[in-house]
């Protein structure tokens, strides 16, 4: 158990604050809706009811799939683009999917890799980006939940102002939803793009995240090569 718990530290770290914070947010969610309910003269939601409904769903929802759309774009961003000097980009010159050789793959494959590594074929293309995939899928799931979850609160606020219901596609094109989902994309646009250009300057002493402390900001190419 010991052992398990130092390989997996940094999962189960945020693993964990994700439960401690996700169980916050329901809670004062919770309190703030029922002091809503109260002050409109309608009877109080109880927890678990709140829980599984759509306004919290869809601001939990919210959050997830601007998250997962933030990391999907930025790991296959990285395949293509970089900066230098950041650490959390390729070299220049290193753009580009690489060499079998170079991603151990098919022939190359060494003979603990895994098995979808040292086929060809479908197999291998979904393997070697499997990462986009899922993360996509992630996104593409949290953004429909959002979605649907969104139209049937709209619809709720619709019936308490004598307004007609909205069909799903007329939700998803209202400025109501560009304004709740753009205004989290923007958010993690900036955080990734200010943490690849702060990390060529600055330093965090021992973190994967950040060149050794005396490393230069940007290697010369004629250093690197």
């Amino acid at each position: 158990m010991r052992r398990f718990l130092r390989d997996n530290a940094l999962s189960l770290f945020f693993f964990a604050l994700f439960i401690l914070a996700l169980f916050g947010q329901s809670i004062a969610g919770f309190l703030r809706n029922n002091e809503d309910l109260t002050q409109h003269g309608i009877p109080e939601q109880g927890y678990f009811a709140f829980i599984f409904s759509s306004d919290f769903v869809v601001d939990v929802a919210e959050n997830w799939q601007s998250e997962f759309l933030q990391f999907l774009l930025f790991i296959a961003a990285t395949v293509w683009f970089i900066q230098r000097g950041s650490p959390d980009s390729k070299q220049p010159g290193d753009e580009g999917v690489g060499t079998d050789e170079d991603q151990k793959v098919g022939r190359y494959a060494p003979t603990d890799a895994p098995a979808w590594a040292k086929v060809s074929g479908w197999r291998r293309v979904v393997y070697e980006n499997s990462l986009v995939l899922v993360m996509g899928a992630i996104f593409v799931l949290s953004w429909l939940m959002q979605s649907l979850s969104g139209t049937v609160v709209m619809n709720q606020e619709n019936a308490e102002h004598g307004q007609a219901p909205v069909t799903w596609l007329q939700y998803v094109g209202s400025p109501e939803f560009w304004d709740r989902t753009l205004q989290n994309w923007q958010s993690e646009f900036l955080a990734v793009g200010t943490m690849a250009a702060f990390a060529i300057f600055l330093r965090q002493r021992s973190s994967a995240e950040s060149k050794p402390v005396g490393a230069p900001y940007v290697v010369s190419s004629e250093s690197s090569e």
